[in-house]
């Protein structure tokens, strides 16, 4: 989840102006509002995050204790692949998160049958990375979800529509599964390579090498960075 601030600032003859940043991290939001204090000229703060909810800077502080033990900033991959002569699938899923100072990578992958084509195999690798995240208690909060299949994500967003039924379906899977762990989606599309993790994930699935794999990448992530 993100954070604006509205910055009402006010000049020695008390003229005023309304300042609004972008979009921030929680910890980048709060060291600004507190170095926003410290000038002296500060009228009011405001601030609102993604979601649409108000915040006080006393609010944030308390949230930011609360969030460093749970899963946050958090980036998710995933990857479908299928061979169209034996109708086997595989899914490969990425996850990538902070919690309690660490980063963390999930790594996980299963072999199906009974798809029809790569395109379902995509949505359903989606759909299978979405349970992935209810499994580790990934919820409540805004997640990047990353990929290279543009049909994918650009029928997520609302940007491309779905006329064939069978996609229609897992859509509506998705889409009902992201509400019930209310998550906030971003979607973005990426290239095959930039892919890769999830990619080698999946084609492992369909040689029936399973993985399943949670590993800490650094330790004592620097929360102000």
């Amino acid at each position: 989840m993100k954070y604006r601030i509205e910055w009402t600032y006010q000049t020695k003859k008390k003229f005023q102006a309304l300042i609004s940043t972008e979009y921030l991290s929680l910890n980048e939001t709060i060291l600004l509002a507190e170095d926003f204090m410290q000038t002296g000229r500060v009228k009011q703060l405001y601030f609102s995050s993604e979601d649409g909810q108000t915040w006080t800077l006393k609010e944030l502080k308390r949230l930011k204790d609360i969030v460093k033990d749970e899963p946050h900033d958090v980036i998710a991959y995933f990857d479908g692949g299928y061979q169209k002569n034996t109708k086997l699938a595989g899914f490969g899923a990425v996850v990538y998160y902070t919690q309690s100072g660490n980063r963390y990578r999930i790594r996980m992958n299963e072999k199906v049958m009974e798809l029809t084509s790569n395109n379902e195999a995509e949505y359903a690798a989606f759909y299978y990375l979405v349970n992935i995240l209810e499994e580790y208690g990934i919820t409540k909060q805004k997640i990047v979800f990353k990929g290279d299949s543009q049909v994918v994500l650009n029928q997520l967003s609302g940007e491309w529509p779905c006329y064939e039924e069978e996609f229609t379906i897992w859509l509506d899977r998705i889409e009902n599964k992201i509400k019930s762990l209310h998550i906030i989606p971003e979607y973005e599309a990426i290239s095959r390579k930039e892919n890769n993790e999830a990619d080698k994930l999946a084609t492992q699935a369909m040689s029936g090498i399973e993985i399943r794999s949670k590993l800490i990448l650094d330790e004592e992530v620097d929360e102000n960075e």
